[in-house]
């Protein structure tokens, strides 16, 4: 369902500002939701007190400042185009937190474990993103990213079995990533360049979440 067509026919204003409310639809995610309104995902999560990312259809979600004044529609307008990475983040780093500290099972889909990619491909499931199941597929979508303009929610690929995105994480931002380490057993948030191990096996990045 195109984004356009969401705000037509699914935004069901009440109220004031501050109580006006997005009645969720077949295909929303919170991630579409935010970009749509403007609203950070991060404050949609806290405005009605949800625990993780999922919602369902026919849930109403509190939306702070979607029904507005003109001038404050104008602000949230120039906040939606100057901000879009930030909130991006936000929700990415949400959605990743929701996977940490689960078993690392090589080839597992989430039936007792994951692994790198399946860890990737679960967290962006969350935003309405469906990634290819292995690393070296997640390797050839989006579009290649510098080491200096790497930003949350990028991909980020290692070289560690002798071939190029043999393992995958995602970029948290302040240089960290989150991913599915085998040596560890588990999904850990960690450093990325400032660990030597990562650091001389870094492939490079790609983004898929604009």
């Amino acid at each position: 369902m195109k984004l356009s067509h969401v705000l037509l026919t699914a935004l069901a204003l009440s109220g004031t500002a501050s109580a006006a409310t997005y009645t969720v639809k077949a295909g929303d995610t919170l991630y579409s939701i935010a970009k749509a309104t403007g609203v950070d995902a991060s404050t949609l999560m806290k405005l009605n007190r949800l625990n993780s990312s999922t919602i369902n259809v026919g849930q109403k979600l509190t939306v702070s400042g979607a029904a507005s004044a003109p001038a404050a529609r104008a602000t949230t307008a120039a906040t939606t185009a100057a901000a879009p990475a930030a909130r991006g983040g936000t929700f990415v780093r949400a959605a990743a937190t929701r996977y940490l500290g689960i078993r690392y099972v090589l080839g597992g889909n989430g039936n007792g474990g994951i692994d790198c990619s399946s860890y990737t491909m679960n967290v962006f499931r969350q935003m309405g993103i469906n990634l290819p199941r292995t690393a070296a597929a997640q390797w050839r979508v989006g579009s290649p990213v510098s080491r200096r303009d790497l930003r949350a929610g990028d991909l980020v690929f290692f070289n560690t079995m002798g071939r190029t995105a043999s393992h995958v994480g995602i970029y948290m931002g302040d240089g960290m990533m989150a991913n599915a380490n085998s040596y560890k057993g588990r999904t850990v948030v960690e450093p990325l360049f400032a660990n030597s191990y990562w650091a001389n096996r870094y492939d490079g990045a790609r983004r898929v979440l604009n």
